[in-house]
């Protein structure tokens, strides 16, 4: 009991220094946060906020409220922190200090939950702590939080999730199973990208309570049934071609399938003619080699491009990586340096009172997205090591709950840089912060010592 005691005065004081640290780090010597990307207004719309989105240079740091609002094509969790920092606000604007504070509180209570389920002395956990309090502030991810972007909702949800699976494995079963609820939806629903998470997350629950199945039945139960809720609750997404479909990235499916094809296989730098037999489509195509969706001179506007547009299908491509694995392998590596670059060059940090130039970015904290980005040339040779040393770790570690949060980080990771990497064609080293995050999480994570028992390995009496 006393060390249960300790432990929760070790998770106060350490979310107390965390929150103090972030608030710090947010508001001086003035707010950060990150521009509109061009899609912002998902997040907008889920707050009730309707707002034409384009690439910003500058960051909006409050969104006026417009009657009637609009009506979300998918959910995105941070929608539910823009909400709340609504209602927060003194009055029906989106402030986005407000929700980088909310955010914030959010942060350092992640930190706090796995700190507390570690099961080691403070010589092992506050080094943790610190290492992980870093990755949270690191300019590389800090300023999603008080974004209009998804990912920032990926970062804490992730972290919590962890927190939750620690706890639920000392025997903290009820604070462990509510956190990793909490922590599981808003990572899951943080992106279209993130559903993949579902699964892994499931299994890694069923792993840690398989002593104590109920427990685990019911958090499952709440995480699935919390995210079929969330993601059938809203309007049915309109698809390019404008039908209307009630799975969530319909109207960002075909476009994610054009630049998937016209970047990275026929991207001007290989057989053209080759590859586009392969895919079935026309020689003729050859002429849009590298060209995106938003090209000025897009696949989209040849007039055989409905007759050929099935064949820009998911199943196609799939079909084209696994009959060029040498292509696919070089694809990976490009990807394996964008998930290490860690930062895109054209998301702000600043309102434009800043007085700062156009795309001015803030690195206050650059510690891990500085060393990510010195291996980045290295890609898969980096980045394979890095993988092979958080599943020996979790192979060690196997018979304690941090073995399964281990296999859990490392199996989203993985998921998170293929989906990413074959799944569409551009801003690819935005997409991959989610896998950097969990990254940087494992690998820190990874060195704690392995329990010299069992017994150590639990922790607390059961409560």
């Amino acid at each position: 009991m006393r060390m249960a005691r300790r432990s929760t005065a070790l998770g106060f004081g350490v979310f107390g220094v965390s929150l103090a640290v972030l608030l710090v780090r947010f508001l001086v010597p003035r707010p950060v946060s990150m521009s509109d990307n061009g899609d912002g207004f998902r997040v907008l719309c889920g707050a009730g906020i309707k707002w034409i989105s384009k690439p910003e240079k500058y960051v909006h740091l409050v969104y006026e409220a417009t009657p009637g609002g609009c009506d979300p094509t998918y959910p995105l969790s941070q929608s539910w922190l823009a909400r709340l920092a609504v209602v927060v606000g003194s009055d029906s604007d989106l402030n986005l200090v407000v929700l980088g504070v909310i955010s914030s509180v959010l942060a350092a209570a992640a930190v706090a939950v796995v700190v507390v389920g570690l099961p080691y002395s403070l010589r092992v956990r506050l080094p943790v702590a610190v290492g992980l309090l870093l990755v949270m502030a690191d300019s590389a991810f800090f300023g999603y939080f008080s974004s209009t972007l998804g990912e920032g909702t990926a970062f804490l949800g992730i972290l919590l999730a962890v927190g939750g699976l620690l706890l639920m494995g000392r025997r903290w079963l009820g604070v462990g199973a509510a956190v990793t609820v909490v922590g599981g939806l808003m990572a899951v629903n943080a992106k279209v990208q993130t559903l993949m998470i579902l699964p892994l997350l499931i299994i890694a629950v069923l792993l840690v309570t398989r002593s104590r199945w109920l427990p685990g039945v019911l958090v499952v139960l709440a995480l699935a049934g919390g995210t079929w809720w969330a993601q059938t609750a809203v309007t049915p997404a309109v698809a390019p071609d404008g039908t209307a479909s009630a799975r969530p990235g319909d109207d960002s499916r075909e476009i994610n399938m054009v630049n998937t094809v016209f970047l990275n296989i026929i991207d001007g730098h290989h057989d053209t003619v080759a590859d586009l037999a392969s895919l079935g489509l026309p020689a003729s195509f050859g002429q849009y080699a590298g060209n995106g969706w938003w090209h000025p001179h897009p696949v989209t506007l040849d007039p055989h491009y409905a007759q050929y547009r099935d064949r820009l299908s998911r199943r196609n491509v799939v079909k084209w990586f696994a009959t060029h694995p040498d292509r696919t392998l070089g694809i990976l590596n490009r990807a394996a340096g964008d998930l290490l670059t860690a930062r895109p060059p054209y998301l702000a940090s600043f309102d434009a009172a800043a007085g700062l130039p156009p795309a001015a970015q803030e690195y206050r904290v650059p510690l891990w997205s500085g060393l990510s980005a010195l291996l980045a040339p290295l890609g898969l040779f980096a980045l394979l090591p890095l993988w092979l040393f958080t599943a020996w770790r979790a192979w060690r570690h196997r018979q304690a709950a941090l073995g399964v949060a281990l296999a859990f980080l490392l199996t989203t990771l993985v998921g998170q840089f293929v989906l990413a990497a074959l799944g569409d064609g551009i801003e690819n080293v935005k997409h991959q912060v989610v896998a950097l995050f969990c990254l940087l999480v494992a690998v820190i994570l990874s060195f704690c010592p392995r329990p010299k028992s069992p017994a150590a390995a639990v922790g607390e009496t059961p409560r």
